[in-house]
């Protein structure tokens, strides 16, 4: 499989046109003085499906030929790529099964469902999302539409990026979430060939923190089932095309933890008036408690996702 460059980005943002909003750039007087740095936040808790990941899925689905519409997709998640291949699938006439833990929240399950997507259950303690979803492509001839490790995906992701910079050119780092790398590759991708110098940062929650041992070993590493309250960054271990990009890409993966996360999506929430779920917290969460270089001054943070459990407590 060929690696995703940043003209593949540059041709998604073109394709993924009639699926993906071109989110808003968000400022807070209150961030700004809190982190000692000014802030830019590329709201994508406000995209369709509550979450960036529409972006590469759509990239993927709206290049599929009719005749693979009409065999359908498959697709493994745990919430947010759901919504993003269902919406894409939706548009193209495809039918989306999509393997989803059995403790996915119900804000990620039920849009989903109700999108006309096949849902299947796991226990992601016990079973293997990828063995299933390779079960159900058997004999079918779908299409996997896979969440973060594939070129098209990627390229999608990294739309993002491209509209932030855009937005706002002068940034001195970039931050995203980092579950699988697909966001955080694909903004790297373009990011770099927009503006050589910018630096480019990865997020994971202390308890799911897979890139920042791989990055240690110097390989990709497995660890087991993470616990975060973070479900978008559940990841055991980074991609195999992403974690090269990310490698060579990303200056550091910086860690937060739950309470981190719950205090900046409460700090969001009051002071810019925004929904993020945890997942989509991570970038801010680093901004906010000083996870940064000092020597930093201007940062484009991506706030990933915002589909919450009204029951989570925050």
């Amino acid at each position: 499989m060929n690696s995703p460059t940043a003209a593949m980005v540059v041709e998604a943002s073109l394709l993924i046109r009639p699926l993906a909003r071109r989110t808003p750039v968000m400022t807070s007087r209150s961030v700004n003085e809190r982190s000692g740095k000014t802030v830019f936040f590329k709201c994508e808790n406000l995209q369709r499906g509550g979450s960036f990941k529409v972006r590469g899925a759509s990239n993927l689905i709206l290049s599929l030929s009719p005749d693979q519409v009409a065999r359908g997709v498959v697709a493994f998640s745990s919430g947010n790529h759901a919504q993003g291949v269902a919406i894409a699938a939706k548009h193209v006439g495809a039918q989306a099964t999509i393997v989803m833990p059995e403790d996915a929240p119900r804000s990620k399950v039920e849009p989903t469902r109700a999108l006309g997507a096949r849902i299947v259950t796991y226990d992601r303690m016990r079973e293997d999302r990828e063995e299933i979803a390779a079960r159900l492509l058997e004999g079918t001839g779908a299409t996997l539409v896979p969440p973060y490790d594939h070129p098209m995906i990627i390229a999608g992701q990294g739309t993002a990026a491209l509209e932030l910079l855009e937005d706002a050119p002068h940034l001195d780092a970039l931050v995203t979430c980092l579950g699988g790398g697909g966001l955080t590759s694909g903004c790297a991708l373009i990011a770099k060939e927009m503006n050589p110098a910018i630096r480019i940062f990865g997020v994971e929650p202390e308890l799911g923190n897979d890139y920042f041992l791989s990055r240690q070993a110097g390989k990709p590493i497995k660890i087991p089932p993470p616990t975060t309250i973070a479900d978008g960054l559940r990841t055991m271990s980074p991609g195999k095309l992403t974690f090269p990009i990310v490698q060579e890409l990303v200056e550091s993966v910086l860690l937060v933890t739950d309470q981190e996360l719950r205090e900046t999506m409460r700090f969001l929430l009051m002071r810019m008036k925004i929904l993020v779920e945890p997942s989509g917290a991570a970038a801010a969460a680093a901004v906010l408690f000083g996870k940064l270089p000092a020597d930093i001054g201007t940062v484009g943070a991506i706030i990933s996702g915002g589909n919450v459990d009204l029951e989570f407590q925050v």
